[in-house]
This record gives structure tokens, C-alpha cells and sequence, in this order.
């Protein structure tokens, strides 16, 4: 008989105690440490046999082979441009999201396009249900297989017999092992069954991709070893009252984190969005007040969105300052400068500030165009459509140079933009332009060009 051994775990951050305790001394969450049975006994691979496995041996570095790196292509462009090029043979990706944000559509989708064999396991839905997404997906792949499982001894069983090429699993936290006598979802089994399909991953070097709830905080649930185990964590995010979704990678093991994927979803679907700058930028039938347009980049991707701007009298006695998109301590910066630096008298009024689209940009290229559009709905005077931003706002009130400013040029230049605003220090190759470029280098110069 093995022997069993009773641990307490805490919830939030997986911290493990000998006794139970009130706060966690770790993430210092109160009442978060339950307790579970640990079952102590030899752990089997994911294989009911034993498989032959030649140890490795130490070795220099100059002695090392670097094999090619292979990559599964998953017919969704905005994915491999997230992962880097496609799926890595043995990687475990995590991808992570708000509940009915669409994190099983886009897996379903993939598994539906894809060539090759996958294994759909759920254990969240039931196989009618899954197959009436994929009816209304409008795909009818005879290599996607669908399985209602949650026991991974189970599921390693059906792997064995069909040999699938691509792993899906929805979700890590509905599965459980008998290796541990506890509830699904709790700390140690996340961690045990996480720890099978990674095994499972490397022995086989067949892809995983495994879906991760989020908490309340809007971290991805269960302990922050979770993250660390797998080889990409990919968050989708966006707001279910809009139609838009992003998808981010917040870390990759075998690629950058910089890159982005943009996504409408539809009845039928996810559609992959090619040209985000169309859907960021909004029609008008005039030009209107505290609008500018800013020319920013999310990873290597340049994007051209509109800045909103609404500046008008406080009727009540403190103004109020709120932005959406747009980080709040950098607005309230930004006004301080045209307060202090500027002359523009803002401290009584309230200021409104918006990014369309619903996206969140940290960029601080966009800072040009924040003052634009403020300046622009103070005095009521309307920016033409035609004209783009990208310059970083200094505490001096001096407009600074930002990176890779060609790139921002040439989208917009492509988009049909006749001005593009940026600071007099930036370097920028000056040959068959179609487009003016106008430096400036204070905030009181672009004023005077605008109004």
C-alpha cells in the first residue's frame, strides 16, 4: 500500500505548506490554503510500458548540433506569426483568456483546418455540442477527431491507439490524474497533469495545445508554475461587446513575444484580420474635433489607430480625467506639460480620452497624437483626416524621436496618408517619399501648424 501524505496548498500562487495558516506568507492572499491528499508512489510515464531511453551525456558547447528547427503550419496565418512561424514538434502551448472570449473556437478552428491528424479532447463540452460549433464553423475535416475525456489515463490510452499529430485540450484545469487523490483544478493536479503532457510532449514531439482559465485578477488560474512549465503562453483578449480580438504571446521559448494577432469574430467563426489599421480607424463623413490619427507598432506589426479626445468645462468642482486604452498616469502627465510648458490652461476642465477599436496601447509613440487631439477639441478646430502622428511627448515639452520610424512612414504612406509629424531628431531615409514629413520640435511648433 503507498503511503499518502496530506500537504496544504495555497489556491492563488501554489506555495506549499507543512500545517494549514490563515494568510499565505507567500502572495499574502488570505484564506486560500486548503488541503490535499498527495499519493506517494512511483510515477509511470504517460506509457503504461516502460520505454527504452538512452541517457545523455554532458557535452561542450562548441561540440553541440543545431538541428534545422521544423514547424507544423496551422493554416492560420495570425497564429504562426504569434507563435513565430508555426508550432514546434514537442512544445506545450498554453493559451489563456476570459470566459466566452472565444479561446475554444480558435482552437476548434485550427484543429478543423489543419492537414494533419488532432486529437480535440474536451472536458468542458460534450461531443454533440462541440460538433455543432464546428457545423457553424462551416469545416468538415475528417482528421479532427473529438474526445470527451478527463481522466488522463484515459486519454493516454486513445493517444496510444490512434497516434494523433497535434494534441488539443480543453481545458487543464477540468483534467485529473490517479497518480493524486485531490479535485480537478486543484494546485497538484494542474501540476501533475501538466507534468504528463509535457512528458508526453518531449518523448513523442507531438505539439499541445492546452486552453487555461483565468481568475477574477485576470491571471491564468491555478499555480505560476503552470506558466513556467510550458513553452508558450498565449493570452486572447478583447471585449466580448466587440467583435475584435487580440492575441498576444507573453512568453515563447522558441520565438519573439512582440508579434500580435488580430481577429473579428463572425457567425461563422474567427476571421483573421490582415489590415487592422481599416477597422481602427473610423469613418467619418466630416472632419471633426479631437480626433488624430497616431502611426504606432505592436511587435514588429505597424498600425495606424485614432485617438479620441473630449475636452470640455468641469461642472463639477474637481475635473475629472479618464482614459480608455490609454494609461491614465501618462494622460495626467501630458496635461501637466501643456499646463506647465505650454501656456494651455486645462487644470479646470475635464478631459475625456479614448483609443478606438478597443485595444490597449502602450507605445509612447502615440504621445503626438494624444496632445493633438486635445489641443483639437479645446479650441474646436478639427485635424484633417490626412495628417498622422508619431512622436513621444518629454517632461520639458519637447517632442522626442522614437524607434523604427521608417516603418511607421511607409504604413503611412501605404494608407494613403499625406502628412506624418515627428520629431526633428529622428534620422529617416529621405528618398521617393510619397508622403510630407514634417519635423517638429516643441509642442508650441505643432500648434502653430495645426491651428
Amino acid at each position: 500500500m503507498a503511503k499518502t501524505k496530506t500537504t496544504f496548498f495555497c489556491q492563488s500562487c501554489g506555495t506549499q505548506f507543512p500545517k494549514w495558516q490563515g494568510q499565505c506568507s507567500s502572495c499574502k492572499e488570505w484564506n486560500t490554503i486548503v488541503e490535499e491528499i498527495v499519493q506517494k508512489e512511483e510515477k509511470r510515464n504517460w506509457k503504461q510500458t516502460s520505454s527504452k531511453k538512452t541517457a545523455n551525456i554532458p557535452l561542450p558547447v562548441s561540440e553541440i548540433e543545431i538541428n534545422k528547427e521544423h514547424r507544423i503550419h496551422t493554416h492560420n496565418n495570425e497564429l504562426n506569426n504569434v507563435l513565430g512561424g508555426g508550432l514546434v514538434p514537442g512544445s506545450v502551448t498554453l493559451l489563456g483568456g476570459e470566459p466566452g472570449i472565444g479561446k475554444s473556437t480558435l482552437l476548434l478552428q485550427i484543429a478543423l483546418e489543419m492537414q494533419q491528424q488532432v486529437l480535440y479532447v474536451s472536458g468542458e463540452e460534450s461531443q454533440s455540442q462541440i460538433k455543432m460549433r464546428a457545423e457553424r464553423l462551416q469545416n468538415k475535416n475528417s482528421n479532427c477527431l473529438i474526445l470527451t475525456e478527463t481522466n488522463t489515463q484515459n486519454i493516454f490510452k486513445n493517444i496510444e491507439n490512434l497516434d494523433p499529430d497535434i494534441l488539443v485540450i480543453d481545458s487543464i484545469q477540468t483534467l485529473h490524474t490517479n497518480q493524486i487523490d485531490a479535485s480537478p483544478g486543484t494546485v497538484s493536479q494542474i501540476k501533475e497533469t501538466t507534468a504528463e503532457l509535457i512528458k508526453f510532449a518531449k518523448e513523442t514531439a507531438t505539439p499541445v495545445l492546452v486552453i487555461g482559465h483565468i481568475n477574477k485578477e485576470g491571471t491564468i488560474a491555478g499555480p505560476k508554475i503552470l506558466e513556467h512549465m510550458v513553452d508558450v503562453v498565449l493570452q486572447f483578449e478583447g471585449d466580448r461587446n466587440h467583435t475584435y480580438r487580440i492575441l498576444r504571446s507573453q512568453k515563447n521559448r522558441f520565438g519573439s513575444t512582440a508579434e500580435l494577432g488580430i481577429y473579428e469574430m463572425l457567425g461563422t467563426g474567427l476571421r483573421e484580420v490582415t489590415n487592422p489599421s481599416e477597422i481602427l480607424i473610423s469613418e467619418k463623413d466630416s472632419d471633426l474635433s479631437g480626433t488624430a490619427i497616431a502611426a504606432t507598432l505592436e511587435g514588429m506589426r505597424p498600425l495606424m489607430i485614432e485617438v479620441q479626445a473630449l475636452v470640455s468645462t468641469a461642472v463639477y468642482g474637481t475635473p475629472q480625467r479618464s482614459s480608455t486604452g490609454y494609461n491614465l498616469k501618462r494622460l495626467n502627465m501630458i496635461l501637466a506639460v501643456l499646463e506647465k510648458r505650454a501656456g494651455f490652461r486645462l487644470g479646470a476642465k475635464d478631459v475625456f480620452l479614448n483609443i478606438t477599436g478597443g485595444i490597449q496601447v502602450a507605445d509612447p509613440a502615440i504621445d503626438l497624437a494624444v496632445v493633438s487631439a486635445i489641443l483639437s477639441s479645446n479650441d474646436d478646430e478639427a485635424i484633417p483626416q490626412n495628417y498622422t502622428f508619431a512622436a513621444e511627448i518629454g517632461l520639458a515639452g519637447e517632442i522626442r524621436p522614437v524607434n523604427r520610424i521608417d516603418q511607421r512612414i511607409a504604413e503611412a504612406e501605404k494608407l494613403g496618408f499625406d502628412k506624418i509629424f515627428i520629431s526633428k531628431f529622428n534620422k529617416y531615409k529621405k528618398d521617393n517619399l510619397g508622403i510630407q514629413v514634417v519635423c517638429v520640435s516643441k509642442i508650441e511648433e505643432i500648434y502653430a501648424l495645426l491651428f
